[in-house]
């Protein structure tokens, strides 16, 4: 286990793969698209960064309300890549997740685990202070584990994580409702779906909240790889907005319950393409 010179937290050794959403499984593509959207290339990576062959991975589909259809995608999925091993958990309550004797063995022999779609509150309500969480983190930490997530599944690897937050109401000031997330990464907000839906303003309120936090949206198809906890690269079709607070000097943010449009001012953003990297600040010790 590594350790950085300049915080006594140790380094994880596992990597994050964090998706903006609809990244593709395979699915028949009309031309032009299929050559923007490479076919299986994001779920390709993640298979890949196990360094092996005979891969086992364990896909989670808590946060989905039809966990069963999103689970027969991803083993279709990940079965053409090769992976012969594709377990599935699901769980719709926290009570089933907490009386649930295999989970610590299948985390244990995983050597790689996938959070698809749905909802992160769901997420982060269900597992938050359980013996999976704690078995997950201590791989990341210690083992190779490759963890990924897509839409809601890469939301809930942040804090602080959002909840809430419409379109037609994030321009409120106070309108975009987080909570604190599984906490994979601190001090970062991952927003998905994020040029799709349009949330870059949900997500600069977020940042104006506390500017020490940094917030990422990806955009669909697209993902970024975490390494050592903070040196993060981009992979897939798309562009991820990194958006940074550090300078703010202004904004309405407390206007609490005024009905009145967010301002900002100063805001820092750098748009990432394919194989652009990023190291993600840190700014509040001693955690990463």
């Amino acid at each position: 286990m590594e350790t950085n010179k300049d915080n006594s937290c140790p380094v994880p050794n596992g990597v994050l793969v964090i998706v903006g959403g609809h990244e593709n499984k395979g699915e028949k593509l009309e031309k032009k698209v299929q050559e923007a959207h490479r076919s299986k290339e994001i779920l390709r990576i993640f298979v890949g960064l196990t360094g092996k062959k005979d891969a086992t991975v364990e896909v989670i589909t808590s946060g989905s309300g039809e966990g069963a259809e999103s689970f027969k995608d991803y083993h279709t999925a990940f079965s053409s890549l090769g992976v012969k091993q594709v377990g599935h958990i699901h769980h719709n309550k926290r009570a089933d997740a907490l009386k649930d004797s295999d989970l610590a063995e299948r985390i244990a022999n995983a050597d790689a685990i996938y959070f698809s779609g749905g909802d992160q509150l769901k997420i982060t309500s269900i597992y938050g202070g359980t013996e999976l969480l704690l078995k997950l983190k201590e791989r990341y930490i210690h083992d190779k584990l490759i963890l990924g997530g897509t839409s809601a599944g890469a939301m809930a690897f942040s804090t602080p994580m959002i909840f809430a937050g419409s379109k037609d109401m994030e321009q409120i000031a106070g309108e975009v409702r987080v909570t604190t997330g599984l906490e994979f990464l601190k001090d970062v907000c991952i927003d998905t779906h994020f040029v799709d839906r349009g949330r870059f303003v949900r997500m600069a309120q977020v940042v104006a909240t506390n500017p020490t936090c940094i917030g990422i949206g990806i955009e669909e198809d697209t993902a970024i790889i975490v390494r050592n906890g903070l040196d993060a690269e981009v992979i897939g079709s798309g562009v991820v907005i990194v958006i940074e607070g550090f300078n703010i000097t202004d904004s309405n943010i407390l206007e609490l319950g005024s009905e009145e449009s967010i301002y900002i001012h100063n805001l820092n953003v750098n748009l990432l393409s394919k194989g652009n990297k990023y190291q993600i600040p840190r700014h509040n010790p001693p955690h990463l």
